[in-house]
């Protein structure tokens, strides 16, 4: 495949990536009901690390071969995404709230633009800056509309671990644009799943065993409705999406693919509307122009 077609993939890709991430906060919501965070987790990367076990059984073409000089590499990659990611989101939405908490998400990419440009040496134009700036600001204004509220200090120990889990984000994608240009996109997808599947159950497993609660690891299985949202957010929303940021970030520069994550909160919203009957109103659609333009931005303004 040549190198435009790859392009085009790579960025259908990204905005599937984007609509599944978007809609995975409803489900999300819907699991927490009838499971603790930590469980969720552990849950989750379950089921993702059984879907790839099923896509290579079924492939037939080998399982993932992972060279001893690339394992450092991974073992880095994973550490940042999804571990420190996911358990940083999971501690500071303890403290913080989920609008705070979408202010600091939306800087992602200004924090990836930084890094790229000092480790990979990637190149941004003035209006690739301003297309992310304009991205971010879309979010912020977004979450500000929605009812930010007065910042206490009782949230400050909150935004600082979501602040974590952003900077994660952010050298996971500059890590990723490296160590994707070594490796197959579906082996790191597998590592990165598999490590997380064993920490995150070592970890919910400790908590049960010291607290004596074992059969509530297991009790979230007996009701239909998280066997359906756990489906959704192991196979797809982090299995799929995995693969398919690995896959985008061969062949499109970190801080492009960073820029297509400020559009799933925006998803978000427009997905409790008409699933959760939540309410939309204008700051919504002018936020998220703010954020389409922004993303066609920074991925079409390559060379002015």
């Amino acid at each position: 495949m040549n190198a435009p077609k790859r392009e085009i993939v790579a960025y259908a890709g990204l905005t599937l990536m984007t609509v599944i991430i978007g809609f995975s906060f409803i489900f999300v919501k819907m699991a927490l009901q009838h499971a603790s965070p930590i469980d969720l987790l552990a849950h989750r990367f379950t089921v993702a690390t059984a879907a790839l076990f099923l896509f290579y059984l079924f492939r037939r073409k080998g399982w993932p071969l992972i060279d001893r000089k690339r394992l450092f590499s991974l073992l880095l990659l994973s550490l940042f995404y999804p571990l420190l990611l996911f358990s940083m989101q999971t501690i500071g939405l303890q403290f913080t709230t989920a609008s705070e908490a979408g202010i600091l998400s939306a800087t992602a990419p200004v924090f990836t633009l930084i890094l790229a440009s000092l480790f990979l040496k990637e190149e941004s134009s003035f209006w690739q800056i301003m297309s992310v700036l304009l991205s971010v600001a879309g979010v912020v204004y977004i979450m500000y509309k929605n009812g930010l509220g007065e910042i206490s200090s009782e949230t400050l120990k909150g935004d600082f671990f979501i602040l974590l889990s952003v900077v994660s984000t952010a050298i996971y994608f500059v890590l990723g644009r490296k160590v994707t240009q070594q490796l197959n996109a579906m082996d790191i997808t597998f590592f990165m799943t598999l490590t997380a599947c064993i920490v995150f159950n070592l970890i919910a497993i400790s908590v049960h065993l010291k607290s004596g609660t074992i059969p509530l690891y297991f009790s979230a299985f007996t009701n239909s409705e998280f066997l359906w949202t756990i489906l959704y957010l192991g196979v797809l929303s982090s299995f799929l999406t995995s693969f398919l940021t690995n896959s985008a970030l061969t062949v499109i520069p970190a801080s492009q693919v960073s820029a297509f994550n400020n559009f799933s909160p925006v998803i978000a919203i427009f997905s409790g509307v008409l699933f959760l009957n939540e309410s939309l109103h204008l700051y919504h659609i002018i936020g998220g122009i703010m954020v389409l333009i922004g993303i066609i931005g920074v991925n079409v303004l390559k060379k002015i």
